[in-house]
């Protein structure tokens, strides 16, 4: 509740009592009544009442609240040697799209940042770097629990993204389009990325070998939407599509989503995302090598960040600690099975 003054304007903090209160209040007081009397006629208390009285020179100003601003800043604040880490860091990766979650593993790793990643976010805001953000949750679809497999090779998901036509140079055609590809592997969260200049089921194919080379082993199950490039369900061909020719020929299972829904390949979905805010929003190619060259770069980068739900850990670090349990867990089997 807001208090209105004489001058019609608000103030900036609530007053419990007005100010014409808290002046009649001492008035009365001064006027020789009992302070009994006046606590019980204007309901206050006598500490407030001796405080309005101590600090009344017979103005309204007087009486306002004062800042309750602390005067000294608080033993476990951010010292001004961290925050001058945090602006440098953040000026020179201006034009990278440097994350929070980037930007925190860099200070904890080079400059010793032992702080918490919230407090980091609570200090980016009140330095103007992020505006907080009031979100409505007016949606009505709730999320049905999603079994994420815990260990490495189980499921990818894959997807295509269009690169958004401002990236491109004034040396290439406008009506020249260029699609990448993702892969995302559920448990690591460890990405593969490779760009075309056409989205066809060859290509898709030429992909997935990419990925088998570059993650070093083949999934149990793949997970794609029901584009052309991926299968034919939704066309009227009637043969069997390149990637199930490939996908039975490695034994892999090929999982398509149900029509329209892309949230239940919400993974990369949410990479895509990624990818405009810190890659397509900074690039420039002139060709589809350039691209490639440059999308090279941003996939090591993008396999370093370390993520929330990874417990803030980048995907590489996930991978090798995934590694790491799953050769111990067949040590134990082999030592059963030589037991025996």
């Amino acid at each position: 509740m807001n208090i209105i003054n004489e001058n019609n304007e608000k103030c900036k903090r609530y007053l419990p009592h007005e100010l014409k209160t808290r002046e009649n209040a001492v008035k009365t007081y001064r006027n020789g009544n009992s302070i009994d009397y006046v606590c019980r006629k204007y309901h206050i208390s006598r500490v407030s009442l001796y405080r309005w009285n101590k600090r009344y020179d017979g103005t309204k100003e007087s009486l306002l609240d004062k800042s309750h601003k602390p005067i000294s800043k608080h033993p476990n604040a951010h010292t001004d040697e961290e925050i001058k880490w945090i602006e440098d860091l953040v000026k020179r990766h201006k034009h990278d799209g440097i994350t929070l979650c980037e930007l925190w593993y860099k200070l904890r790793i080079n400059k010793g940042y032992s702080r918490h990643i919230g407090s980091l976010y609570r200090v980016m805001r009140k330095l103007g770097y992020y505006k907080q953000i009031n979100i409505n949750n007016t949606s009505k679809y709730t999320p049905k629990k999603y079994n994420t497999p815990t260990t490495i090779g189980i499921k990818w998901q894959i997807d295509v993204k269009y690169v958004p036509d401002c990236c491109k140079s004034n040396l290439l055609p406008c009506d020249k389009r260029f699609y990448q590809y993702t892969c995302i592997d559920e448990a690591s969260r460890e990405r593969f990325l490779y760009w075309y200049d056409e989205h066809t089921p060859s290509n898709t194919v030429d992909f997935v070998k990419r990925c088998i080379t570059y993650y070093e082993y083949a999934p149990v199950e793949i997970q794609t939407d029901n584009g052309t490039e991926f299968t034919w369900n939704q066309s009227k061909i009637h043969k069997i599509h390149p990637l199930d020719e490939l996908c039975y020929s490695l034994n892999i299972e090929h999982h398509k989503i149900r029509p329209r829904t892309p949230r239940h390949n919400g993974k990369v979905e949410r990479s895509h995302r990624n990818d405009n805010e810190r890659f397509y929003n900074y690039l420039t190619f002139n060709s589809l090598k350039d691209l490639r060259n440059q999308g090279k770069k941003y996939l090591e980068r993008s396999n370093r960040i370390p993520m929330a739900v990874l417990d803030y850990k980048s995907p590489i670090e996930k991978r090798k600690e995934l590694l790491i349990c799953l050769l111990i867990n067949y040590n134990k089997f082999f030592s059963l099975v030589n037991a025996k």
